[in-house]
């Protein structure tokens, strides 16, 4: 089953005419991917479990070993570019909605967090998001790197230690978690380096949305469409669309 194809299913179970669904809204009814009464359960519990994350574990490391070289570059250049620590952490929800601080390679100036109120008014993504695609805030290489999604390398020592896996539900910011009314299974799985909300366009997709999604996903998760993911992932970043 592909992205594309997982987006068709999630809207094919959305609840009926006349409920309210996942939103950004105080109180909205839950979306159900499953009949009235029935408890969804994801399909990466189990053997399945085990098996996505010796998966993790060996692409993860592999990965590590081969892209050595190009991180250990990367921090130099990020620390040549501007003053400042070479790694970025962000606070972000995971695995049963415990905080974690996600790994980026830095990309912006270093009081960027403080400048953020001043620049919401400018954010592109919906629900409540922020996001500027043409941030004022990235440095000249961080802009490089944001575009190529290889500031997002250093998650793979994340996704090694078990606090992340290659595919899965993207941790959200605290207060961006918040909007999610009702999140259905994606707080029992690890958050992903990519995932369904990433390779479908990220930000630009709708917070309801990812949370179908992200339970579409889980529902359905299969070795071979995460493979699936992570070749589209690679594509993104060839393409430069980001993810």
């Amino acid at each position: 089953m592909s992205p594309v194809s997982l987006k068709r299913d999630v809207r094919r179970t959305a609840e009926p005419a006349g409920s309210k669904g996942v939103g950004v809204s105080p109180r909205p009814a839950g979306l159900s991917l499953e009949p009235a009464g029935a408890t969804p359960v994801a399909s990466t519990a189990g053997f399945s479990g085990f098996l996505k994350r010796a998966a993790d574990i060996l692409v993860s490391l592999v990965a590590i070993v081969l892209l050595a070289p190009v991180m250990l570059l990367i921090a130099i250049l990020v620390k040549l570019d501007t003053p400042g620590p070479v790694l970025f952490t962000s606070r972000r929800i995971g695995r049963n909605r415990k905080p974690f601080m996600m790994l980026k390679f830095r990309t912006m100036v270093l009081d960027a967090d403080s400048q953020r109120d001043d620049l919401r008014h400018l954010s592109e993504a919906p629900d409540g998001l922020f996001k500027i695609q043409n941030d004022p805030r990235l440095t000249r290489f961080g802009r490089y790197i944001r575009a190529t999604s290889l500031d997002e390398l250093p998650q793979l020592f994340q996704v090694l230690s078990g606090t992340m896996s290659l595919v899965g539900p993207r941790p959200l910011p605290p207060e961006e978690d918040a909007l999610i009314a009702s999140p259905g299974l994606r707080n029992e799985a690890r958050p992903g380096l990519t995932g369904p909300w990433q390779v479908a366009g990220s930000w630009r997709i709708p917070v309801s949305q990812m949370v179908e999604m992200d339970n579409a996903y889980l529902t359905n998760w299969s070795i071979w469409l995460d493979l699936k993911m992570v070749g589209l992932t690679f594509l993104h970043v060839v393409r430069r669309n980001g993810v």
